[in-house]
């Protein structure tokens, strides 16, 4: 075979390839799963999934979806991949990620974390005992509920294991996803950081000052893992109150990224604390990025304890970013679940 040959082959690849990842455009419905017991209120889950029908520009609040609403999913799906927001956040929060995924065969259920929502804060405000320990419950439910429904149950893919599931998560979502991996927090250690270095991660430890007389107990440290959760993206992270044992055990398929000026959650204390003791570390810094870098961008100004979560750093491009994360993100559940 000639080299010329090879080259024509190798073009003909690529665009098959690329042919394929654009297949299919992204569905989206809306759901509710149930709570933590019978008479608990559901939560809502926004589903983002493959689809053969047209999508359309649409207005959701202050983020703009390109979805099909409503639209056929296809038979199969690649996998499952829960999706978690940051603090008082919103399921539409992510929706570039989301429908990047979708169009790339893969089911997003996206929660609105029950009581941290831009409509309900009251979960926080029953301490961080229960906040942490809480958040990722709901996110297992959510798996739960899902994989409850014969309709979407069938149409995740398996293998020996059982169904093909993932995670990703922004923030206190980054925290979330990295529980259901196996990492347990320790509230003592929230504690003692915020008691040294208030004045270097002071967003982190204004938000969790309540924490600081919260003695450590049973209930903060024991195992938050999900079985199921096979790989996870974690999205500048809250990571400071994981312990090193419980990131060193941590056996999903996992990558970090970090903001470099991130200063609601200070990388060298949260997203590198967590990646420099993961037993395979995989951290991506993201150069002149912001917290927010990782969410979509609001057609509006909406405030937040680090300034508008509209606004970047001079000269970072949030959209041309948005677009390579997609990539790097379905790249990496590709090879980590398929």
């Amino acid at each position: 075979m000639t080299s010329r040959l090879r080259r024509i082959l190798a073009s003909l690849a690529t665009l098959l390839v690329a042919a394929h990842a654009h297949a299919f455009e992204a569905g989206w419905m809306q759901i509710q799963t149930a709570g933590a017991t019978p008479d608990a209120p559901t939560t809502t889950v926004a589903l983002y999934y493959p689809t053969m029908a047209a999508s359309r520009a649409i207005a959701m609040g202050p983020f703009a979806l390109d979805v099909a609403i409503g639209g056929k999913p296809i038979d199969k799906v690649k996998a499952l991949i829960l999706l978690s927001h940051g603090i008082s956040g919103t399921e539409s929060g992510h929706s570039v990620l989301a429908q990047a995924l979708a169009r790339n065969g893969y089911l997003v259920a996206a929660l609105r974390h029950p009581g941290d929502n831009w409509q309900d804060r009251s979960l926080m405000g029953k301490g961080p005992e229960r906040y942490f320990d809480e958040r990722p419950r709901q996110a297992s439910r959510v798996i739960d509920g899902i994989l409850a429904d014969p309709a979407w149950k069938a149409r995740i893919a398996t293998d020996s294991q059982g169904p093909l599931v993932g995670a990703l998560g922004h923030s206190a979502g980054g925290y979330t996803v990295l529980a259901l991996a196996g990492a347990r927090p320790d509230l003592s250690r929230m504690r003692k950081h915020c008691q040294a270095e208030a004045s270097e991660d002071p967003i982190f430890c204004s938000l969790g000052r309540s924490g600081e007389a919260t003695p450590p107990s049973p209930v903060a440290t024991r195992s938050l893992k999900d079985e199921r959760v096979r790989a996870i993206v974690a999205m500048a992270p809250t990571g400071v109150l994981l312990t090193a044992e419980s990131l060193a055990a941590v056996r999903s398929a996992t990558m970090i990224y970090e903001a470099e000026l991130d200063r609601f959650l200070v990388p060298r204390f949260h997203a590198e604390w967590v990646a420099s003791n993961l037993p395979a570390a995989n951290l991506h810094r993201v150069p002149n990025a912001w917290h927010f870098a990782f969410m979509d961008t609001p057609n509006m100004p909406i405030p937040s304890h680090d300034g508008d979560v509209a606004a970047n750093p001079p000269g970072f491009d949030r959209a041309a970013f948005l677009k390579q994360l997609a990539v790097e993100i379905a790249a990496f559940f590709d090879k980590a679940l398929l």
